[in-house]
């Protein structure tokens, strides 16, 4: 009995520190623009990888592209790295297009999904107007990038010049066929099956892939990577902006109301932080400014409308033109900048009709409120003296008739602490 107890414990013991001994494999999640949030996203995770001497690091990746910067970024983590990297474009149906193509062919190791694509890496000029001889720049340095990594990792150097130049593409197994990428796999645990036994060679020297028996740990954006990830979309900035200049707005037409300044100036500070990673065009800043300062214009100086109408045309056309390039991938769409120039027509329509009413409005306090009340003569009135009582209070008043006491009376001017009434018909 005490000797199968023994065994027994010799057994767990060994299980436990075969557990204890098993590495992991970090799994990141890459869907989107490659953007800064994208790009601290991935540098933590191989830094993560590090510190748990994990087996590799996958990143599934599905992009479309993205900035030149947070590319150069993930890719020089990449490059530098001690622990394999292994790019999966997936699942089915995903692309790495544009920066992803280069942060593909940087990975130790590539592989793509049935069904997707890569390439398509010419560069697309964000944020200012390029001569010739500056695109041309901005090509060469990008063939000189993508041929270098190329070259260093093995792959297709024609290929990735012809995906910068003349921005080819290829499926996954045109990619395969012609040395782009390592493998093809259906799924995550085809790719981690495949990729056993293969060698990589990274900074540390030549490394051998066990990955038969690694733990796979998926490590996601933290709220905080996740909200900055959300915010970096050109639309939703666009509405952040809004959103703070109608609560600014509001907060200074209505002081003391607290709420909309507070949400506006968290919109704001999120938009300006959006802002700062996207390609502005401070014309269209200018019309949008314009614009709202029009509308506000129209609260103080009411123009029946034309100020309106022209902070509504310098809206649209700022709004169309504030982000100053040619790539899609950071244009405002239509179905954003029209609901939201209507919405802001309504919210200034709104406040200009409060306005005008409240300056139509008869005063109801002070001396002024006094013209147009009626009240009873207390004694005789003449143009030289007489006594009227009005709204509860005793006044002395002067009329251009004669009134009799107890006669009703209205109050045509105030002089000081005298009535001029007449009398009420």
């Amino acid at each position: 009995m005490v000797k199968n107890i023994f065994i027994c414990l010799i057994f767990l013991c060994l299980f436990i520190s075969s557990e204890a001994s098993a590495k992991e494999i970090i799994v990141l999640t890459v869907n989107g623009v490659i953007n800064p949030p994208h790009a601290e996203y991935t540098v933590k995770g191989i830094h993560k990888a590090h510190e748990k001497n994990a087996e590799a690091v996958i990143i599934q990746l599905d992009t479309p592209g993205g900035l030149d910067t947070s590319m150069r970024i993930i890719i020089k983590e990449i490059l530098n790295s001690q622990v394999p990297v292994i790019v999966y474009v997936s699942p089915k149906g995903a692309r790495a297009a544009s920066a992803g193509a280069f942060i593909t062919l940087a990975s130790h190791i590539a592989a793509m999904a049935p069904g997707t694509n890569i390439g398509a890496a010419h560069p697309v000029a964000i944020g200012e107007k390029m001569d010739k001889t500056m695109v041309e720049k901005i090509t060469n340095d990008a063939v000189a990038y993508i041929k270098s990594i190329a070259r260093q990792k093995g792959r297709n150097i024609e290929w990735a010049e012809q995906a910068v130049i003349k921005s080819i593409s290829s499926t996954e197994t045109e990619a395969l066929k012609l040395g782009v990428i390592d493998l093809i796999a259906d799924d995550l645990n085809s790719l981690i099956k495949n990729v056993n036994g293969m060698k990589v060679k990274t900074v540390r020297g030549e490394v051998i892939l066990n990955t038969k028996s690694a733990n796979i740990n998926r490590i996601e954006m933290n709220f905080r990577e996740r909200l900055l990830n959300f915010i970096s979309d050109p639309n939703i900035a666009y509405i952040l902006l809004m959103i703070g200049i109608y609560g600014i707005i509001f907060e200074l037409s209505n002081p003391g109301a607290i709420l909309p300044g507070v949400i506006g100036a968290i919109s704001l500070i999120l938009a300006f932080y959006s802002l700062q990673t996207l390609p502005i065009n401070y014309a269209a800043g200018g019309l949008i400014l314009l614009g709202v300062i029009l509308f506000i214009l129209e609260l103080k100086f009411p123009s029946h409308g034309v100020l309106t109408l022209g902070g509504i045309i310098c809206f649209i056309l700022g709004s169309i033109m504030l982000f100053d390039t040619a790539n899609p991938l950071f244009k405002l769409s239509l179905s954003v900048i029209i609901p939201v120039s209507i919405i802001t027509a309504l919210f200034f329509g709104v406040l200009l009709r409060l306005a005008y009413k409240a300056h139509k409005r008869k005063p109801i306090t002070g001396v002024e409120g006094l013209i147009g009340l009626r009240g009873i003569a207390k004694t005789d009135i003449d143009k030289r003296y007489g006594m009227v009582m009005v709204h509860g209070e005793l006044w002395q008043a002067i009329s251009d008739d004669a009134i009799k006491k107890d006669e009703e009376i209205i109050v045509e001017e105030v002089r000081g602490l005298t009535l001029k009434v007449r009398k009420a018909y």
